[in-house]
């Protein structure tokens, strides 16, 4: 089951007041009228995650690279994160927005660490629910599939192209390839058919 990922993204919401929202949603503020200097501090530090991140990206970094960047660089922010939010978290109002943050942050812990453990995983969701915002459209159709066990196989195809369209690899020919080559890797090697494992110069054969 795949590791669930913490939508980092709504943690920063959780520091950041509607007005400042509206008025530039693309600009994390730290704009809580009340604990102002506490939320900066913690966005800063998120701020800082999402900024590794680009590094990884920038530097084109394998998966194994991504990994052992982000437990050298962004596990110590994380447990800062940790550490300020245990220490704080008492002389904040409970209900307050910036308690509010504290304890949206503590319930979902692990989530927010998920994506430490392996290099394939991202920061957050962001990549994912791009992907599959379109499919809300014809919503009431998938619900014509036929069964549970139909409607499970056309979700795996529809992430299955979703990916190769991800990765500008062309759906049609990557099916092609995979149909005629399914019986041919040791069971091992699977993986390697899968749109974000595949060669991509085996398609344009």
């Amino acid at each position: 089951m795949p590791a669930k990922l913490f939508k980092n993204r709504y943690i920063r919401k959780k520091y950041i007041t509607k007005e400042d929202e509206k008025a530039n949603q693309n600009k994390i503020k730290a704009a809580l009228k009340n604990n102002k200097e506490r939320a900066f501090h913690e966005l800063s530090l998120i701020q800082l995650l999402y900024a590794i991140e680009a590094m990884a990206r920038d530097q084109n970094l394998s998966h194994e690279q991504r990994h052992a960047l982000r437990l050298e660089k962004s596990l110590p922010v994380i447990n800062e994160i940790g550490t300020y939010i245990n220490k704080h978290k008492g002389s904040v109002m409970p209900r307050s927005p910036l308690g509010n943050a504290f304890e949206y942050c503590k319930n979902r812990w692990t989530s927010l660490q998920n994506y430490l453990t392996n290099g394939m995983l991202e920061i957050d969701s962001n990549l994912v629910e791009n992907a599959i915002r379109p499919l809300a459209l014809g919503r009431k159709n998938y619900l014509i599939a036929g069964s549970h066990d139909a409607a499970k196989n056309i979700a795996m195809f529809y992430s299955f192209f979703g990916t190769c369209k991800n990765l500008e690899i062309d759906p049609q020919k990557w099916l092609k390839y995979v149909m005629e080559n399914i019986h041919t890797p040791p069971s091992e090697n699977f993986k390697e058919l899968l749109p974000q494992f595949i060669d991509k110069s085996l398609l344009q054969k």
